[in-house]
C-alpha cells in the first residue's frame, strides 16, 4: 500500500488534463479545474470507491462551500485515513484555499495511491451518483447531473416510431464534400498535435514551478527575504497584475537596499557640496 510516495515519484509528473479525467470518469462529474476538489469531498468519495463501507458518505459535504464545511469533509478524510492507516499528513489548512499547485499535488498522491490498490481499474459495480444522494435526491455537486455514455449514444438514435425520423433526415444538412472533409480532418490532426505539445510543455514548466516551491518549503530557508520574495510570487492569487514589484520591494527593504541607495545618495550631494 504506496502510503508514503516520495516526491520525485512518478505519481507527481501527472498532468492536470489526465488527474480530471480520472476523476471525471469514476465519479461522474465534469471538474475542469483541480482547485474544484478543494472542498475535500472528491477526496472522500475516491477512497469511498477504492474501500467500499470505509467512508461515511452521509457525513460529506459535497456543497461546501466556505472554509469551516471544508474543514468537516477533511475531518472525515482524517479519519478514514485513521481507519485504514494511512500516514500521509493531510494540510488541511493549505488545501482549503484552493491553490492549484497544493491541490493538484494531493490529487496526483490520491491517484497513485487508489492505482496501487486497485490497479487503476475502475470499479463498474460502484455507482457515485447513488452514494452521493441524500434521501433519494442527488445532491447538487457540479457536473453529477452528466449523462452517461450508453444513454448519450441510444439518445442520438431516435425511435422509429417517433414520428420524427422522416423530419430529421429532411431537414438534416447535406453530406459534405470528401475534399472538405480530409481537410477537416487535417486540420483538427494538426490540432492535436499542437496541444499535446504545448501541455508537455506546460507540464515541464510547472514542474519547475513545483519544484521551487518545494525548496522554498525548506524550514531553515523558509524566512530568508529570497525565499519570502518567491512565494509572494508564487501564491499571488490576481491574475491581471505581475506580483514581482510587490517582491522586489519587500526584498529591498528587507535587505536595506533602499536605504544604502539614499545614503550613498546623501553622501554624492554632500561631496558635490565641499568640492
Amino acid at each position: 500500500m504506496a502510503t508514503n510516495i516520495g516526491m520525485m515519484d512518478s505519481a507527481y509528473f501527472v498532468g492536470r488534463n489526465e488527474i480530471l479525467t480520472w476523476i471525471n470518469d469514476r465519479l461522474q462529474l465534469n471538474l475542469s479545474r483541480v482547485e474544484e476538489a478543494a472542498s475535500g469531498a472528491v477526496q472522500c468519495q475516491m477512497l469511498d470507491m477504492t474501500f467500499p463501507g470505509v467512508v461515511p458518505m452521509h457525513k460529506v459535504n459535497f456543497d461546501a462551500k466556505n472554509e469551516y464545511d471544508m474543514i468537516q469533509n477533511y475531518k472525515v478524510l482524517q479519519d478514514v485515513f485513521n481507519k485504514l492507516k494511512i500516514t500521509k499528513p493531510l494540510e488541511i489548512n493549505r488545501l482549503v484555499k484552493g491553490r492549484p499547485l497544493d491541490n493538484l499535488e494531493f490529487l496526483q498522491w490520491l491517484k497513485r495511491f487508489c492505482d496501487s490498490i486497485n490497479g487503476g481499474i475502475m470499479n463498474e459495480n460502484y455507482n457515485p451518483v447513488e452514494r452521493r444522494s441524500r434521501n433519494g435526491k442527488e445532491r447538487s455537486v457540479k457536473g453529477s447531473n452528466k449523462i452517461p455514455k450508453s444513454l448519450q449514444t441510444n439518445n442520438n438514435h431516435p425511435l422509429p416510431n417517433s414520428g420524427s425520423v422522416g423530419l430529421s433526415k429532411a431537414s438534416g444538412p447535406k453530406p459534405a464534400k470528401a475534399a472538405e472533409v480530409q481537410a477537416l480532418l487535417k486540420e483538427l490532426a494538426d490540432l492535436k498535435i499542437s496541444t499535446d505539445l504545448l501541455e508537455k510543455e506546460r507540464d515541464f514548466y510547472f514542474s519547475k514551478l513545483r519544484d521551487v516551491e518545494i525548496l522554498c518549503q525548506t524550514p531553515e530557508l523558509d524566512d530568508l527575504p529570497i525565499v519570502v520574495a518567491v512565494k509572494k510570487i508564487l501564491y499571488a492569487t490576481d491574475a491581471n497584475e505581475s506580483a514581482l514589484e510587490d517582491a522586489q520591494e519587500y526584498l529591498n527593504q528587507s535587505l536595506g537596499v533602499e536605504d544604502e541607495a539614499e545614503a550613498n545618495g546623501e553622501q554624492q550631494e554632500e561631496e558635490k557640496t565641499q568640492a
